[in-house]
Protein backbone atom coordinates (compact mmCIF):
# COMPACT_ATOMS: atom_id res chain seq x y z
CA UNK A 1 0.00 0.00 0.00
CA UNK A 2 1.64 3.21 -1.21
CA UNK A 3 0.36 6.67 -0.26
CA UNK A 4 -0.71 9.13 -2.96
CA UNK A 5 -1.40 12.85 -3.12
CA UNK A 6 -4.64 14.31 -1.87
CA UNK A 7 -7.55 13.72 -4.21
CA UNK A 8 -9.65 16.57 -5.57
CA UNK A 9 -13.28 16.13 -4.56
CA UNK A 10 -16.36 15.96 -6.73
CA UNK A 11 -19.53 17.98 -6.03
CA UNK A 12 -18.40 21.53 -5.30
CA UNK A 13 -18.29 25.02 -6.78
CA UNK A 14 -16.58 28.31 -6.00
CA UNK A 15 -18.73 31.01 -4.43
CA UNK A 16 -18.20 34.47 -2.95
CA UNK A 17 -14.97 35.53 -1.23
CA UNK A 18 -13.08 32.55 -2.57
CA UNK A 19 -15.10 30.11 -0.51
CA UNK A 20 -16.14 26.69 -1.77
CA UNK A 21 -19.71 25.43 -1.67
CA UNK A 22 -19.70 21.67 -1.07
CA UNK A 23 -22.74 20.12 -2.78
CA UNK A 24 -22.31 16.53 -1.60
CA UNK A 25 -24.91 16.68 1.17
CA UNK A 26 -27.79 18.97 2.17
CA UNK A 27 -25.58 20.73 4.69
CA UNK A 28 -24.05 22.68 1.76
CA UNK A 29 -21.04 23.89 3.72
CA UNK A 30 -19.36 27.08 2.58
CA UNK A 31 -15.69 26.42 3.24
CA UNK A 32 -12.97 29.03 3.51
CA UNK A 33 -9.32 28.63 2.52
CA UNK A 34 -7.56 26.08 4.70
CA UNK A 35 -10.80 25.09 6.40
CA UNK A 36 -12.73 21.80 6.56
CA UNK A 37 -16.45 21.33 6.15
CA UNK A 38 -18.64 20.02 8.96
CA UNK A 39 -17.51 16.46 8.18
CA UNK A 40 -13.80 17.29 8.72
CA UNK A 41 -12.55 15.34 5.70
CA UNK A 42 -13.57 17.68 2.86
CA UNK A 43 -11.22 20.66 2.88
CA UNK A 44 -10.46 23.83 0.89
CA UNK A 45 -6.83 24.10 -0.13
CA UNK A 46 -5.82 26.71 -2.66
CA UNK A 47 -9.37 27.26 -3.84
CA UNK A 48 -10.03 23.60 -4.56
CA UNK A 49 -11.98 21.08 -2.50
CA UNK A 50 -10.08 17.96 -1.52
CA UNK A 51 -11.36 14.75 0.02
CA UNK A 52 -8.65 13.92 2.53
CA UNK A 53 -10.38 10.71 3.57
CA UNK A 54 -9.85 9.12 0.17
CA UNK A 55 -7.80 5.96 0.55
CA UNK A 56 -7.51 6.40 4.32
CA UNK A 57 -9.65 3.84 6.13
CA UNK A 58 -9.48 3.82 9.91
CA UNK A 59 -9.65 0.04 10.11
CA UNK A 60 -11.18 -3.11 8.63
CA UNK A 61 -13.27 -5.94 10.09
CA UNK A 62 -14.95 -9.07 8.82
CA UNK A 63 -18.54 -9.01 10.09
CA UNK A 64 -21.66 -11.08 9.63
CA UNK A 65 -23.89 -9.18 7.23
CA UNK A 66 -26.67 -9.34 9.84
CA UNK A 67 -24.64 -6.83 11.88
CA UNK A 68 -25.19 -4.03 9.34
CA UNK A 69 -28.11 -4.90 9.87
CA UNK A 70 -29.30 -6.59 6.70
CA UNK A 71 -31.56 -9.62 7.10
CA UNK A 72 -32.74 -10.06 3.51
CA UNK A 73 -29.43 -9.65 1.69
CA UNK A 74 -27.19 -12.72 1.43
CA UNK A 75 -28.05 -13.94 4.96
CA UNK A 76 -25.36 -15.85 6.79
CA UNK A 77 -22.51 -14.43 4.72
CA UNK A 78 -19.47 -12.40 5.74
CA UNK A 79 -18.88 -8.77 4.79
CA UNK A 80 -15.72 -6.68 4.81
CA UNK A 81 -16.48 -3.51 6.80
CA UNK A 82 -14.57 -0.24 6.95
CA UNK A 83 -14.98 3.51 7.34
CA UNK A 84 -12.95 6.69 7.56
CA UNK A 85 -12.87 9.55 10.04
CA UNK A 86 -15.55 12.24 10.12
CA UNK A 87 -19.30 12.44 9.55
CA UNK A 88 -21.80 14.88 8.04
CA UNK A 89 -24.25 14.50 10.93
CA UNK A 90 -23.82 15.55 14.53
CA UNK A 91 -25.80 12.89 16.39
CA UNK A 92 -25.52 13.44 20.12
CA UNK A 93 -26.12 9.71 20.66
CA UNK A 94 -23.53 8.48 18.14
CA UNK A 95 -22.54 4.90 18.90
CA UNK A 96 -19.36 5.23 16.79
CA UNK A 97 -18.34 8.70 17.92
CA UNK A 98 -14.68 7.79 18.45
CA UNK A 99 -14.47 7.38 14.67
CA UNK A 100 -17.12 9.74 13.33
CA UNK A 101 -15.97 12.70 15.43
CA UNK A 102 -12.27 12.07 15.01
CA UNK A 103 -9.79 13.61 12.61
CA UNK A 104 -7.60 11.38 10.49
CA UNK A 105 -4.49 12.44 12.41
CA UNK A 106 -6.11 11.16 15.60
CA UNK A 107 -6.65 7.69 14.19
CA UNK A 108 -3.38 7.00 12.35
CA UNK A 109 -5.27 6.01 9.21
CA UNK A 110 -3.37 3.87 6.71
CA UNK A 111 -3.48 4.18 2.94
CA UNK A 112 -5.49 1.62 0.99
CA UNK A 113 -6.26 2.04 -2.70
CA UNK A 114 -9.63 0.91 -4.07
CA UNK A 115 -7.84 -2.11 -5.52
CA UNK A 116 -6.40 -2.88 -2.08
CA UNK A 117 -9.87 -2.89 -0.50
CA UNK A 118 -11.31 -5.24 -3.12
CA UNK A 119 -8.27 -7.51 -2.83
CA UNK A 120 -8.79 -7.68 0.93
CA UNK A 121 -12.41 -8.78 0.43
CA UNK A 122 -11.23 -11.48 -1.96
CA UNK A 123 -8.49 -12.58 0.43
CA UNK A 124 -11.04 -13.26 3.16
CA UNK A 125 -13.66 -14.65 0.74
CA UNK A 126 -16.14 -11.92 1.69
CA UNK A 127 -18.82 -11.65 -1.01
CA UNK A 128 -19.61 -8.06 0.01
CA UNK A 129 -17.99 -4.82 1.16
CA UNK A 130 -19.71 -2.49 3.65
CA UNK A 131 -19.02 1.24 3.70
CA UNK A 132 -19.88 1.89 7.34
CA UNK A 133 -18.87 3.02 10.87
CA UNK A 134 -18.99 6.70 9.93
CA UNK A 135 -21.30 7.81 7.11
CA UNK A 136 -19.89 6.76 3.72
CA UNK A 137 -21.60 9.70 2.04
CA UNK A 138 -18.64 11.87 3.01
CA UNK A 139 -16.13 9.63 1.25
CA UNK A 140 -18.32 9.21 -1.82
CA UNK A 141 -15.43 9.38 -4.30
CA UNK A 142 -13.77 6.44 -2.55
CA UNK A 143 -17.06 4.54 -2.50
CA UNK A 144 -17.51 5.02 -6.25
CA UNK A 145 -14.04 3.81 -7.13
CA UNK A 146 -14.15 0.78 -4.83
CA UNK A 147 -17.69 -0.28 -5.74
CA UNK A 148 -16.95 -0.06 -9.47
CA UNK A 149 -13.98 -2.40 -9.16
CA UNK A 150 -15.90 -4.64 -6.76
CA UNK A 151 -18.75 -5.05 -9.25
CA UNK A 152 -16.27 -6.01 -11.96
CA UNK A 153 -14.93 -8.67 -9.56
CA UNK A 154 -18.40 -9.98 -8.63
CA UNK A 155 -18.30 -8.50 -5.10
CA UNK A 156 -21.36 -6.67 -3.74
CA UNK A 157 -21.27 -3.21 -2.15
CA UNK A 158 -23.36 -2.11 0.83
CA UNK A 159 -23.93 1.44 2.12
CA UNK A 160 -24.67 1.79 5.84
CA UNK A 161 -25.82 5.38 5.94
CA UNK A 162 -28.07 8.07 7.35
CA UNK A 163 -29.23 8.83 3.81
CA UNK A 164 -28.33 12.52 4.16
CA UNK A 165 -27.05 13.21 0.65
CA UNK A 166 -27.69 15.67 -2.17
CA UNK A 167 -30.10 14.54 -4.90
CA UNK A 168 -27.55 14.84 -7.68
CA UNK A 169 -24.58 13.46 -5.78
CA UNK A 170 -26.43 10.32 -4.73
CA UNK A 171 -26.85 9.26 -8.36
CA UNK A 172 -23.06 9.11 -8.60
CA UNK A 173 -22.32 7.63 -5.17
CA UNK A 174 -24.89 4.83 -5.50
CA UNK A 175 -24.14 3.92 -9.12
CA UNK A 176 -22.49 0.60 -8.24
CA UNK A 177 -24.17 -0.04 -4.88
CA UNK A 178 -26.13 -3.27 -4.41
CA UNK A 179 -27.70 -2.80 -0.96
CA UNK A 180 -28.11 -0.24 1.79
CA UNK A 181 -29.25 0.07 5.35
CA UNK A 182 -30.59 3.55 5.98
CA UNK A 183 -30.81 4.93 9.51
CA UNK A 184 -34.18 6.62 9.83
CA UNK A 185 -33.19 8.16 13.12
CA UNK A 186 -36.63 9.38 14.16
CA UNK A 187 -39.82 10.62 12.59
CA UNK A 188 -39.90 14.23 13.73
CA UNK A 189 -38.07 17.26 12.39
CA UNK A 190 -37.54 18.33 16.00
CA UNK A 191 -35.39 15.26 16.68
CA UNK A 192 -33.41 15.61 13.47
CA UNK A 193 -32.75 19.32 13.96
CA UNK A 194 -32.03 19.21 17.70
CA UNK A 195 -30.20 15.93 18.09
CA UNK A 196 -28.59 15.16 14.69
CA UNK A 197 -28.14 18.68 13.24
CA UNK A 198 -29.78 17.58 9.99
CA UNK A 199 -33.26 17.41 8.48
CA UNK A 200 -35.83 14.62 8.20
CA UNK A 201 -37.24 15.38 4.75
CA UNK A 202 -33.88 14.93 3.01
CA UNK A 203 -33.64 11.41 4.42
CA UNK A 204 -37.23 10.58 3.46
CA UNK A 205 -36.47 11.80 -0.06
CA UNK A 206 -33.49 9.43 -0.27
CA UNK A 207 -35.66 6.50 0.82
CA UNK A 208 -38.29 7.30 -1.82
CA UNK A 209 -35.54 7.62 -4.44
CA UNK A 210 -34.06 4.25 -3.48
CA UNK A 211 -37.48 2.64 -3.80
CA UNK A 212 -38.68 4.26 -7.00
CA UNK A 213 -35.57 5.01 -9.02
CA UNK A 214 -33.04 2.27 -8.22
CA UNK A 215 -32.77 -1.51 -8.03
CA UNK A 216 -30.81 -1.28 -4.77
CA UNK A 217 -32.04 -3.58 -2.00
CA UNK A 218 -32.46 -1.56 1.18
CA UNK A 219 -33.60 -1.96 4.75
CA UNK A 220 -34.34 0.65 7.43
CA UNK A 221 -33.09 0.95 10.99
CA UNK A 222 -34.47 3.15 13.77
CA UNK A 223 -32.51 3.32 17.03
CA UNK A 224 -35.12 3.92 19.74
CA UNK A 225 -33.98 6.34 22.46
CA UNK A 226 -36.07 6.55 25.63
CA UNK A 227 -38.03 9.78 25.79
CA UNK A 228 -36.77 11.05 22.43
CA UNK A 229 -38.21 9.03 19.55
CA UNK A 230 -39.85 5.99 21.16
CA UNK A 231 -43.46 7.12 21.60
CA UNK A 232 -46.05 4.77 20.16
CA UNK A 233 -47.60 7.62 18.17
CA UNK A 234 -44.30 8.45 16.48
CA UNK A 235 -43.58 4.79 15.72
CA UNK A 236 -47.04 4.42 14.20
CA UNK A 237 -46.52 7.53 12.06
CA UNK A 238 -43.21 6.17 10.82
CA UNK A 239 -44.74 2.81 9.93
CA UNK A 240 -47.68 4.44 8.16
CA UNK A 241 -45.31 6.59 6.11
CA UNK A 242 -43.23 3.55 5.14
CA UNK A 243 -46.33 1.65 4.05
CA UNK A 244 -47.63 4.56 2.00
CA UNK A 245 -44.35 5.52 0.34
CA UNK A 246 -42.19 2.38 0.28
CA UNK A 247 -44.62 -0.51 0.56
CA UNK A 248 -45.02 -3.35 3.04
CA UNK A 249 -41.93 -5.40 2.13
CA UNK A 250 -39.04 -3.13 3.15
CA UNK A 251 -37.56 -4.73 6.29
CA UNK A 252 -37.64 -2.45 9.33
CA UNK A 253 -35.26 -2.83 12.28
CA UNK A 254 -35.87 -1.30 15.71
CA UNK A 255 -32.65 -1.35 17.72
CA UNK A 256 -31.73 -0.62 21.32
CA UNK A 257 -29.85 2.50 22.35
CA UNK A 258 -27.05 2.42 24.92
CA UNK A 259 -25.78 5.57 26.66
CA UNK A 260 -22.90 7.08 24.68
CA UNK A 261 -21.19 10.26 23.48
CA UNK A 262 -23.30 13.26 24.61
CA UNK A 263 -26.32 11.25 25.78
CA UNK A 264 -24.91 9.29 28.68
CA UNK A 265 -27.75 10.48 30.91
CA UNK A 266 -30.28 8.33 29.06
CA UNK A 267 -31.14 4.78 30.09
CA UNK A 268 -30.77 1.82 27.79
CA UNK A 269 -33.78 1.03 25.67
CA UNK A 270 -35.98 -1.52 27.48
CA UNK A 271 -36.58 -4.65 25.45
CA UNK A 272 -40.31 -4.13 25.98
CA UNK A 273 -40.09 -0.89 23.96
CA UNK A 274 -38.60 -2.76 21.01
CA UNK A 275 -41.21 -5.50 21.21
CA UNK A 276 -43.99 -2.93 21.32
CA UNK A 277 -42.54 -1.11 18.32
CA UNK A 278 -42.28 -4.36 16.37
CA UNK A 279 -45.89 -5.22 17.17
CA UNK A 280 -47.02 -1.76 16.03
CA UNK A 281 -45.22 -2.28 12.72
CA UNK A 282 -46.62 -5.76 12.17
CA UNK A 283 -50.15 -4.66 13.10
CA UNK A 284 -49.86 -1.74 10.69
CA UNK A 285 -49.07 -4.15 7.85
CA UNK A 286 -45.26 -4.16 7.58
CA UNK A 287 -44.36 -7.74 6.72
CA UNK A 288 -40.83 -7.91 8.07
CA UNK A 289 -39.85 -6.20 11.29
CA UNK A 290 -36.90 -7.02 13.52
CA UNK A 291 -35.37 -5.95 16.82
CA UNK A 292 -31.65 -5.53 17.43
CA UNK A 293 -28.99 -4.94 20.08
CA UNK A 294 -30.91 -7.30 22.37
CA UNK A 295 -31.20 -11.09 22.54
CA UNK A 296 -34.65 -11.80 21.12
CA UNK A 297 -35.00 -14.91 19.00
CA UNK A 298 -38.52 -14.16 17.83
CA UNK A 299 -37.67 -10.57 16.96
CA UNK A 300 -34.64 -11.68 14.94
CA UNK A 301 -36.40 -14.44 12.98
CA UNK A 302 -37.74 -14.03 9.46
CA UNK A 303 -41.27 -15.43 9.16
CA UNK A 304 -43.23 -16.21 6.01
CA UNK A 305 -45.89 -13.48 5.72
CA UNK A 306 -48.31 -16.01 4.26
CA UNK A 307 -48.08 -19.22 6.30
CA UNK A 308 -46.14 -17.72 9.25
CA UNK A 309 -43.51 -20.48 9.15
CA UNK A 310 -40.10 -19.48 10.57
CA UNK A 311 -37.78 -19.19 7.59
CA UNK A 312 -34.51 -17.79 8.88
CA UNK A 313 -33.79 -18.27 12.57
CA UNK A 314 -31.08 -16.05 14.05
CA UNK A 315 -29.29 -15.90 17.36
CA UNK A 316 -27.83 -12.41 17.62
CA UNK A 317 -25.99 -12.13 14.29
CA UNK A 318 -25.69 -15.86 13.61
CA UNK A 319 -28.01 -17.70 11.25
CA UNK A 320 -29.14 -20.96 12.89
CA UNK A 321 -31.58 -22.23 10.25
CA UNK A 322 -32.35 -21.05 6.72
CA UNK A 323 -35.51 -22.60 5.31
CA UNK A 324 -35.61 -20.51 2.14
CA UNK A 325 -35.43 -22.22 -1.22
CA UNK A 326 -34.44 -19.91 -4.07
CA UNK A 327 -35.95 -16.99 -2.20
CA UNK A 328 -39.22 -18.77 -1.49
CA UNK A 329 -40.80 -20.26 1.62
CA UNK A 330 -40.12 -23.98 1.46
CA UNK A 331 -43.49 -24.67 3.04
CA UNK A 332 -45.95 -22.62 0.95
CA UNK A 333 -43.65 -21.31 -1.82
CA UNK A 334 -44.39 -17.65 -1.07
CA UNK A 335 -41.76 -15.32 -2.55
CA UNK A 336 -39.73 -13.51 0.11
CA UNK A 337 -38.37 -10.11 -1.03
CA UNK A 338 -34.63 -9.74 -0.83
CA UNK A 339 -31.40 -10.99 -2.36
CA UNK A 340 -30.75 -14.63 -1.50
CA UNK A 341 -28.36 -17.31 -2.74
Amino acid sequence: MVAEELKIAKWWETVENGKILCTLCPRYCKIGEGQPGFCYIRQNHGGKLYTIGYGKPTGFAIDPIEKKPLNHFLPGTAILSFGTAGCNLGCKFCQNWSISKAKLDDLNALYASPEDVVSLAKKYSAPSIAYTYNDPTIFGEYVIDISKIAREEGIKSVMVTAGYIDKNARKDVYKYIDAANVDLKAFTERFYHKITFSHLNDVLDTLIWLKNETDIWFEITTLLIPGENDSQDEIKQECDWILKNLGDSVPLHFTAFHPDFKMTDKERTPEKTLTTARNIALDAGIKFCYVGNVHNLEGQTTYCPNCKAPLIKRNWHSVLINNLSNGHCNKCNTHIPGVFY
